[in-house]
């Protein structure tokens, strides 16, 4: 077997606003391995800013991983455990060398177009006017859950926000998720949580900075409002420190990004955790290629959560790569009457 990898900067549509800053750009890799004349693809998608190996070497380890490609995958795999975003990559690209279908790499009803995935409609940071405009957008796609990414303008004017999407719509017509990306302070997230729980929220995720496990428990011991922890499980690579984690600061939810988390194996990792301490959870992209989220929501698929996902993301860029992944009437499809770009394994693979 060998194998490549290719480096490939995705371009957003329009700036996307976080907590963090305005995102642009988004880098990622695309491992490609080749034996006896077929291909399998996997998407590396570090998140700078974000990632557990947002590191100086990255590059190296792919080389690294290029070079030991013919190694056992649970020695790579545990050779790769500091770089969670190429573990996930490795993952894809063996599953898609040993499909038939390069891109079907769990098939189910999803793949069949029988069954789509439910999500929720996600709303980027902004001034208020571009916000209601997402709003506006996402209710016409059929949305019944929103979530809006708060903590970057004015906290009054998100509640204001929030309170005018509840005047027009109930909880049982609505979902409402936020999402503060460590936004809060640890003396105020409560005050603020208990005004976001008198709008029906449905969860609030990372309301504060990770790492502050005992500031985090206090507050899904205290919250009115369920929490979800997201950034919280960066880095946690090691399944005693998972159960550990959720043991000591028991939030009512988890949030998966297979490329942020060690892929499908440190993801079912977390979910093991959070099934042992009754704990929620659903499973989000980190802003793939279609490549990468197709991944993602096919295994998503076969997992059978009821809740709403956090899978559509893949129309915000403008050099995406077509893929039968459609969004519609608040799902992700796999439509297959529609096909890969027409040169997507040329131009990667040869």
């Amino acid at each position: 077997m060998k194998a490549k990898y290719k480096k490939y900067i995705l371009n957003f549509k329009n700036p996307s606003g976080t907590s963090r800053g305005i995102l642009k750009t988004k880098e990622t890799w695309f491992l490609v391995l080749e034996e006896n004349g077929r291909y399998g693809i996997g998407e590396c998608g570090m998140f700078r800013g974000l990632s557990y190996d947002d590191v100086p070497n990255y590059e190296e380890q792919l080389e690294w991983l290029v070079s030991n490609i013919n190694l056992e995958k649970d020695s790579l795999l545990k050779s790769l455990q500091k770089f969670p975003s190429i573990q996930f990559g490795l993952e894809q690209a063996l599953l898609s060398l040993a499909s038939t279908d390069s891109f079907e790499l769990f098939p189910s009803g999803f793949t069949t177009s029988e069954n789509p995935v439910e999500i929720n409609g996600l709303i980027w940071m902004g001034d208020t006017a571009f916000m209601k405009e997402q709003l506006q957008q996402k209710l016409e796609q059929g949305f019944r859950c929103i979530k809006m990414k708060i903590g970057a303008i004015d906290f009054k004017s998100e509640i204001r926000l929030l309170e005018s999407i509840r005047k027009n719509f109930d909880s049982d017509q609505i979902e409402l998720r936020v999402d503060a990306n460590g936004a809060f302070s640890p003396n105020d997230a409560l005050k603020k949580l208990t005004m976001l729980s008198q709008l029906d929220l449905h969860s609030i995720e990372q309301p504060i900075k990770q790492g502050q496990w005992e500031e985090m428990k206090n507050l899904c011991q205290q919250t009115p409002l369920p929490i979800a922890l997201d950034e919280e499980l960066i880095g946690i690579t090691e399944l005693a420190q998972k159960e550990l984690l959720l043991k000591t600061i028991q939030p009512q939810y988890i949030i998966l990004k297979p490329s942020l988390v060690g892929g499908f194996q440190g993801s079912q990792e977390w979910i093991a955790a959070a099934d042992k301490n009754n704990i929620g959870w659903w499973v989000t992209s980190a802003l793939e290629s279609n490549i990468g989220l197709n991944a993602i929501a096919q295994w998503t698929a076969v997992l059978d959560n009821p809740l709403p996902q956090g899978l559509g993301t893949g129309s915000l860029f403008t050099n995406n790569f077509t893929s039968p992944l459609v969004v519609a009437n608040g799902g992700i499809y796999y439509d297959t009457s529609k096909n890969w770009q027409e040169h997507l394994i040329s131009d990667l693979c040869i």
